[in-house]
């Protein structure tokens, strides 16, 4: 591991003041992603700013129905929150169907949302990557690319993005809240914060160096609304999603789709909002015909390379029995 120095800072400011010195800088949240691509040699920051002592490990459940979860909130706590769970269950169980236990009580919110891809050429520093090495080239084309992505790829990177949390805030349409090195503030629609490869896959968000997330803010569910997540895995825990789906129904006492959000994992190098499907399917009465019409339309662009083509027909069958499943529900209650 490349040696590398350590501070604490005790509020915002003084982080950004010393990420702003510092170029090869970082900050450092729980740790789980970074300090184990530190021991890979994948990077090697001279400088972790730890902010995870920051006043922003709050839960703040508003009287319109919103949420403001702060950035260094651990993902275990927001998972366990009886109002998350009970408002927004899509959210906690996309956080209890990643990781470990012992991961969740040290992994925050901020750090979550900015973890980098598990590619296995992406962490092996004697093979090539794009991502890693710009211009060097992707191996995962023509190798093991199995558990990698569909949608949103280029000749450049087939990487997909493995944040479980992620997909769930892009369905229920969250918003992160940055803050800049000069003190100014915005916020980022989270399906907006991340970058699709094209030809700078070594680019992966919109934030400049020395921005930090301070908070993620949910909107008040739809009225009425119903919500899963589901992921598929090879194995039961600690894997990541071959296919994932967040989906949120609210429907209309005609039996129509008032509302549908709908969002993939496991295919795309980000969280995968499926407009396409959303839109043909809001207004019209979800029978089986329809929603598959709907899924394909949306995988309809997928690249798939051999090995991991099986994703199309499992995207579009998870997005079929998401809104199916939901719907039937709720015609039961």
């Amino acid at each position: 591991m490349k040696e590398f120095g350590y501070a604490r800072a005790g509020d915002a400011a003084e982080a950004a003041a010393l990420i702003a010195q510092r170029p090869d800088a970082t900050y450092l949240g729980g740790g789980t992603n970074l300090v184990d691509l530190m021991k890979l040699g994948v990077t090697g920051p001279g400088l972790l700013i730890d902010v995870s002592r920051l006043p922003y490990d709050r839960i703040e459940h508003r009287e319109d129905g919103s949420v403001l979860i702060g950035a260094t909130v651990r993902n275990g706590a927001l998972a366990g929150d009886p109002g998350i769970r009970e408002r927004f269950p899509l959210l906690s169980q996309a956080l209890l169907a990643g990781a470990s236990g012992q991961l969740r009580t040290v992994a925050t919110v901020g750090g979550n949302l900015l973890q980098r891809t598990r590619c296995g050429y992406f962490q092996d520093v004697t093979k090539p990557c794009n991502k890693r090495e710009p211009g060097t080239g992707c191996p995962a084309i023509g190798g093991a690319h199995r558990d990698l992505a569909v949608l949103g790829t280029s000749d450049h990177c087939v990487a997909s993005h493995p944040s479980d949390m992620a997909v769930a805030l892009v369905a229920l349409d969250a918003v992160a809240h940055v803050r800049s090195v000069d003190g100014g503030s915005r916020t980022v629609p989270v399906a907006e914060l991340y970058l699709l490869p094209g030809d700078t896959p070594h680019r992966e968000t919109v934030l400049d160096h020395g921005d930090l997330i301070t908070a993620v803010e949910l909107p008040p569910p739809p009225h009425g609304a119903r919500m899963r997540y589901r992921k598929v895995r090879d194995r039961w825990s600690y894997a990541f999603a071959l296919v994932s789906v967040a989906t949120a129904v609210s429907v209309a006492e005609d039996g129509s789709l008032r509302d549908v959000r709908i969002a993939l994992g496991g295919v795309a190098p980000r969280p995968w909002r499926a407009r396409i499907a959303e839109e043909r399917l809001r207004g019209g009465r979800p029978d089986e015909e329809t929603l598959r019409e709907a899924a394909r339309a949306e995988l309809a662009e997928a690249r798939p390379l051999p090995d991991n083509a099986f994703k199309v027909d499992l995207a579009t069958d998870l997005i079929v029995a998401g809104v199916r499943d939901l719907v039937a529900r709720r015609d039961r209650a």
